[in-house]
């Protein structure tokens, strides 16, 4: 069995299929830029001259995702492929679409872009790159610089300033001085944009290895105040010195950041910005000065809830990292919690994601690692002992043994399972047993 075609291969078959048929057509944006930079692209743009109907006559199966705006979606051995006729844009008044398109050249196309990085044309059948906005020496320079005037860039689209210092954070590129001064001065047009948005930047932004870059990137333009005000505010609370060298909860934060595995699940970003969000509002010092943040993890768990529904986050996903937020203070008392707890904690769901948390938390405030080790010890025991992980008995297994249905059958199937977690009761003939003599009694 062949292996299905690699999407370059079927980007190119695109361009020639246009060509074939009289137009002009481009790879165009990110990939172009991304294989200038010897990375392997993750999808393929294209612009061509063809128009969505030409496009929709040329191809078999195509998806009119922006017919008005001249993008049509191109299907081939189940992979998409956007296709853009050349326009030009104006008139933008809601600082993110444009009022008025025309269907234009290729140079009119590219100056229409945001940053000159994503403004190179490569035509793959001819080998020939096409820079008219200046991309290809921002590339070698490591620059990220809008396509003309900021402020006219900015303008049109309010998320560019946020997906500036995504690129930034992403490519490890300095800001140009003239578009990140725009960035500074135009941060709370960001208001505007939806929660949607926002959010789907930050979920790019905030991902291994550039995460802790982003983040101090966010705060140095204006950005982060304007998005996530509440992390902002831990830029400056301290912390006690014997804890946190680190100094405040921004830097323990970064920190964690970077310590940030490349194959993080989505949300353990987000479990690491918002474990320590309350620490701002609960903070106080006792009579010799020590600083305390007490409950900072319960008001944290609201806090983080909040933040997470007005960004629009699925609810499993806020729930997830709420679990994070309310637990983490206690990973700490694991080596002392009774066999059962301990075991009720392994259990669950959310125990991968709060083990995580818990070793950047270590490794973000250079305390050790002796409770992970702990913990990924104990997991692993209770990995080989899958038997306690199912309840030995049910509700109508005590029924069917004459209790009755009510709050005493629930403190009964409790106290089963605690003896269970304690090795107490290990078979369930031994459980129904010992529900007997209860019953009895």
């Amino acid at each position: 069995m062949n292996p299905p075609p690699l999407p370059r291969e079927l980007a190119l078959e695109i361009v020639r299929r246009l060509h074939g048929a009289g137009h002009e057509a481009y790879w165009v944006g990110g990939c172009v830029r991304d294989a200038l930079l010897g990375r392997e692209p993750t999808d393929y743009d294209i612009a061509t001259s063809a128009t969505p109907d030409r496009v929709e006559a040329l191809f078999p199966k195509t998806i009119p995702v922006g017919r008005k705006f001249g993008v049509m979606l191109v299907v081939a051995e189940h992979q998409q492929f956007e296709v853009a006729t050349f326009r030009a844009e104006s008139d933008y008044q809601d600082g993110r679409r444009p009022g008025q398109i025309s269907f234009g050249d290729p140079r009119a196309d590219a100056v229409r872009r945001d940053f000159t990085i994503n403004g190179l044309f490569f035509d793959p059948v001819r080998n020939q790159l096409h820079d008219w906005v200046g991309g290809e020496a921002d590339l070698r320079a490591k620059i990220l610089r809008t396509i003309g005037l900021p402020e006219e860039r900015f303008a049109e689209d309010h998320l560019r300033l946020l997906r500036a210092v995504r690129f930034a954070a992403q490519l490890n590129f300095q800001i140009e001085a003239a578009t990140f001064a725009a960035i500074r001065t135009h941060a709370a047009k960001l208001r505007g944009i939806s929660a949607e948005r926002i959010r789907d930047e930050l979920l790019k932004l905030f991902r291994p290895p550039h995460a802790g870059h982003g983040l101090e990137l966010l705060r140095q333009s204006g950005l982060l105040a304007e998005v996530l005000p509440e992390i902002a505010a831990t830029e400056g609370c301290e912390q006690s010195p014997e804890f946190h060298p680190e100094g405040s909860v921004f830097n323990h934060i970064r920190l964690m950041f970077e310590h940030m595995p490349a194959d993080a699940p989505e949300m353990l970003p987000w479990a690491v910005l918002l474990h320590d969000v309350a620490k701002p509002v609960t903070a106080t010092r006792d009579a010799t000065g020590r600083i305390h943040f007490y409950e900072h993890e319960r008001v944290g768990e609201t806090m983080a809830v909040e933040i997470l529904e007005r960004l629009r986050f699925p609810r499993k996903q806020i729930e997830a990292v709420a679990a994070c937020v309310r637990n983490h203070m206690r990973f700490n008392d694991a080596p002392k919690m009774r066999k059962s707890t301990l075991r009720r904690l392994l259990m669950r769901e959310t125990f991968p994601l709060e083990l995580a948390l818990n070793r950047l938390d270590s490794l973000g405030s250079c305390q050790s690692l002796d409770v992970h080790d702990f913990l990924v010890k104990s997991a692993v025991e209770l990995a080989r002992q899958p038997e306690i992980v199912p309840p030995l008995v049910n509700g109508n297994d005590l029924i069917a043994l004459g209790a009755k249905p009510g709050p005493a059958l629930g403190a009964l199937l409790a106290e089963i399972r605690e003896k269970q977690l304690l090795d107490e009761l290990v078979t369930a003939e031994q459980a129904r047993e010992w529900a007997r003599s209860r019953l009895r009694e």
